[in-house]
């Protein structure tokens, strides 16, 4: 298949698809997508989408098309992410995508608002709620937490100026690290099957067309910063990850895929630390469910929603 072909099939895919604006956020303009117009704002409750690392708001689609008839649905691409600029020193923390994501929904004045956020988008939205409480009235964490408590013990038990060393020297490749360059589309499409082998062909192709960026030499590329292959040495203490968990009121539902790498907290403990939390785990799916079983978490999301 042609390159000019799979961006077709995507655009019949979304004919009704949603518009593209920004916002300004600590002097980074982002960007983020809305199903609907004014009228949506002022009619449909508001539901915000939150997207994972080195993913895009696009990833969305499916989920947004499901809900749009009873959603006022948003989503952001990340600072580093989609068509979001990229921070000029490369460093990405959560606290700032916390305060992009705070700054999204203050400048749109639609809070309160219920929330569906993956992996590292799931991080970030659970801070918020415990920030925030008042401002998120239901909460979906598709494997938000980070790393389990036994995997943090494992990074842990390596004295901490090692890994700040080898934290600066993956830091100086990424900065002389060029976007890895293909040549083509379907090149770019491999890989992402590659990545994970529970989507169907449609689904790769049509993320792989919105998260890519076509180059002056005619190659493709991620359009996420590369440096975001690098994660900080430590983020802030456990405890205080805990103490906003423990902050959050909301109902709040927190899904896992079975045969995923990520940890479920009803096995490692840290559901001790939600009031109101829950956890439904996903046979045959990955890190991310919401497309490896994506019937069944659209039905969970509109029973708890």
């Amino acid at each position: 298949m042609q390159d000019g072909q799979v961006r077709g099939m995507a655009s019949r895919m979304h004919d009704t698809g949603p518009t593209s604006q920004t916002f300004i956020s600590q002097r980074l303009r982002l960007n983020y997508l809305e199903w609907g117009g004014p009228r949506e704002r002022d009619s449909k409750p508001p539901l915000v989408l939150v997207h994972g690392g080195r993913d895009h708001a696009r990833s969305w689609d499916w989920t947004a098309e499901a809900l749009s008839a009873d959603y006022h649905v948003i989503a952001m691409d990340h600072r580093g992410h989609g068509d979001s600029d990229w921070v000029s020193d490369g460093v990405y923390s959560a606290a700032d995508m916390v305060y992009d994501l705070a700054q999204l929904i203050h400048q749109l004045g639609v809070g309160p608002v219920r929330m569906v956020a993956h992996s590292m988008g799931g991080n970030v939205a659970l801070r918020y709620a415990g920030a925030f409480p008042d401002m998120v009235t239901k909460l979906v964490a598709i494997e938000g937490l980070g790393p389990s408590p036994e995997m943090r013990a494992k990074q842990r038990a390596v004295p901490y100026p090692e890994r700040l060393a080898e934290f600066i020297e993956k830091k100086r490749k990424a900065a002389g690290r060029t976007p890895r360059k293909y040549d083509s589309i379907e090149a770019a499409f491999a890989r992402m099957i590659e990545e994970n082998a529970y989507l169907t062909e449609e689904q790769a192709r049509h993320l792989t067309v919105h998260g890519v960026t076509r180059n002056e030499d005619g190659t493709y590329s991620w359009k996420f910063d590369p440096h975001l292959n690098v994660w900080p040495v430590e983020d802030i203490g456990d405890e205080f990850v805990e103490a906003l968990w423990a902050a959050i009121t909301c109902p709040t539902l927190l899904l896992y895929g079975a045969d995923s790498w990520a940890s479920n907290p009803e096995k490692d403990g840290r559901i001790a630390h939600f009031k109101t939390a829950r956890v439904i785990e996903f046979e045959k799916a990955g890190h991310w469910l919401h497309h490896d079983q994506f019937d069944r978490f659209i039905a969970t999301l509109r029973d708890f929603l």
